[in-house]
């Protein structure tokens, strides 16, 4: 695997700063994005007691080449227990924010909709103050589905376009670019008071010109959060490294995006879809809808 550039580097965890985290989600049999997609801020996030619930997984229905997380064709049934414990870890972490996202389940005639929602009504009922963001896929295009969601009254939705449109078939094959957009076009059309939110990986072999007009479809369908990260390899049997993008081309799409109408654009190497994802709770009283 290609060497890192200095800028990559970060401190492996330690035991005491996430103990307590794991602890908490291991007595509620949860899974976590941070855990399952070997995220390199997890240090950081679990000893700031913040983490990204993984839903429904931990295997998903789709296997891109990009990602770490489990691939099976038959996963588990839904746990019914599983909204009633993801609320009673945001109430013992008191979490302020909270991000939930699943993995793909295309088995399901909802995508797994319900399960979201459920989720979401067990976290008001124990802690009504915390803010919640629901990371989701792409439903199939089951805009019912979305619509499911979305009267369940999340303050941020979002859905990741991951990659430029040339690069779909390598880099997310059961993915579709156009429906992405439309997604996120549509959650905007449900709930125009609702705040959408996208991210970007790259390192894949994208352009800069490929990266910004990502960037204006997003602003397109009206997206008012972006986050943009360097992919990195987390196996030899994933998807390689094409560039490191250095710090300086993530500052200036952030300059980019600010200037084309995002309200926020967090852009920087180990930026990942819901890293300092409680910082749109100060997004939301500056931009109150």
């Amino acid at each position: 695997m290609t060497v890192k550039p200095q800028w990559l580097r970060v401190k492996a965890p330690q035991w005491q700063r996430v103990g307590s985290v794991k602890e908490i989600l291991r007595d509620l049999g949860l899974n976590t994005v941070c855990e399952e997609a070997s995220c390199p801020n997890i240090g950081e996030c679990f000893q700031a007691k913040t983490a990204t619930f993984l839903i429904m997984g931990p295997a998903c229905t789709r296997a891109c080449p990009y990602c770490d997380i489990d691939f099976e064709r038959k996963p588990l049934a839904l746990d019914p227990q599983e909204p009633i414990n993801l609320a009673e870890a945001v109430r013992r972490l008191s979490l302020n924010h909270v991000v939930i996202t699943s993995v793909n389940r295309d088995d399901l005639p909802d995508g797994g909709a319900s399960q979201f929602v459920a989720c979401i009504e067990a976290i008001r009922q124990v802690s009504p103050q915390t803010t919640i963001e629901v990371l989701i896929p792409d439903l199939c295009g089951n805009w019912q589905g979305l619509e499911i969601i979305l009267e369940a009254k999340p303050e941020v939705l979002n859905h990741n376009t991951e990659t430029v449109p040339r690069l779909y078939r390598r880099v997310r094959p059961q993915g579709n670019y156009e429906r992405s957009l439309a997604l996120l076009q549509e959650a905007k059309n449900l709930a125009p008071n609702l705040y959408t939110k996208s991210g970007i990986m790259v390192g894949l072999g994208e352009t800069d010109a490929e990266v910004r007009q990502v960037m204006e479809d997003l602003r397109g369908v009206d997206c008012d959060i972006l986050t943009l990260g360097q992919y990195l390899q987390p196996s030899a049997k994933h998807l390689g490294v094409k560039e490191f993008v250095t710090p300086q081309s993530f500052a200036a799409w952030q300059t980019f995006g600010e200037s084309i109408g995002f309200l926020q654009v967090v852009s920087s190497p180990l930026t990942r879809s819901s890293y300092h994802a409680e910082q749109v709770r100060e997004l939301i009283n500056q931009h109150p809808r």
